[in-house]
């Protein structure tokens, strides 16, 4: 089995404009599109997490959020 995470890339916000380090993996799937079992991530600073993820929710496509491998929240 794979990471999702290559370790030797730097991994960003998926949230336009920013370049801030990614903490946060927000899972989505659209049902109209994808089969149950499918998810696909965004990626998200601690600024964005809410707004992305809000985003997501409000169409029914939020599945999950985790902390990113090696990222600070995984500390708390």
């Amino acid at each position: 089995m794979s990471t999702p995470f290559p370790a030797d890339e730097a991994l960003v916000c998926s949230a336009r404009g920013c370049r801030a380090a990614a903490v946060w993996a927000l899972q989505w799937n659209n049902p109209r599109l994808h089969d149950a079992a499918r998810r696909k991530t965004w990626l998200a600073c601690a600024e964005h997490r809410t707004s992305l993820g809000d985003f997501l929710d409000v169409r029914g496509f939020l599945r999950a959020v985790t902390p990113v491998p090696g990222s600070p929240t995984l500390d708390v």
